[in-house]
């Protein structure tokens, strides 16, 4: 995640990933849909290439993040590009292998990415566009003030039934989410870890996602999104 002097500018993450997102700058409370729309990723900005890794227990996957007007993971062996495409209506995602490009559909969403924990929903942050919001009130996270949101997922369009989201006061930053199922249990969570400078701005550093067992809330898995520095070529 980018941040820029106390306001958050740009957030560059993987739903997770490396996601610019703009700071909320109204005076009086904003609605939940204001700090959604203020929190939502914005593809413009500084082009930028990240060495990165998929964390999973022992098993490392290394990748690259590339922001040149979408937001672009690249693997390899074998060779995997992961396309977010974004704007004011929910984020596209393309997936290309072997040279042939296919949107990645809702049905995918739950799939889980290179082996990881990480799902493909997850990457988008489809959450952030769902309709009707709600602020349902205030919290604090890593001592700082957050509001807390509520949004129901569109009927068959997501892995969750509902999303709450934790977004920093301050900055405008999403640091928190929590998916639900149709019953109301929980599944997964996600939560920014650590932030770093680079080139100046303040980045993410780690992201940690786990799923959770719906019913007792126990931890069944957990992977660390994790970014290493630009990369070497850029």
């Amino acid at each position: 995640m980018i941040f820029r002097s106390g306001h958050l500018r740009k957030l560059v993450a993987a739903g997770l990933g490396i996601l610019c997102l703009i700071g909320t700058a109204s005076a009086a409370d904003p609605t939940a849909q204001e700090i959604l729309e203020a929190a939502r990723v914005n593809p413009l900005g500084n082009q930028i290439a990240l060495d990165a890794q998929l964390r999973r227990e022992s098993k490392s996957t290394p990748f690259t993040i590339v922001v040149d007007g979408a937001v672009r993971f690249q693997f390899k062996a074998p060779d995997q590009e992961i396309i977010l495409q974004l704007g004011d209506d929910a984020p596209k995602l393309t997936e290309r292998i072997g040279g042939k490009a296919a949107a990645v559909k809702p049905a995918r969403f739950d799939e889980k990415i290179r082996g990881s924990g990480v799902t493909y929903e997850d990457l988008s942050l489809q959450f952030l566009y769902w309709k009707n919001p709600k602020l349902i009130g205030e919290d604090r996270i890593n001592a700082r003030p957050a509001w807390k949101i509520e949004a129901q997922a569109p009927r068959g369009a997501s892995q969750y039934g509902v999303a709450r989201m934790w977004i920093d006061k301050d900055s405008g930053a999403l640091v928190r989410v929590e998916g639900y199922d149709m019953s109301g249990k929980m599944i997964r969570r996600f939560e920014v870890v650590s932030a770093q400078k680079i080139d100046g701005q303040w980045m993410l550093k780690q992201m940690r996602f786990e799923a959770l067992n719906p019913d007792t809330r126990k931890v069944t898995d957990r992977t660390y999104l994790e970014v290493l520095g630009k990369a070497a070529d850029s």
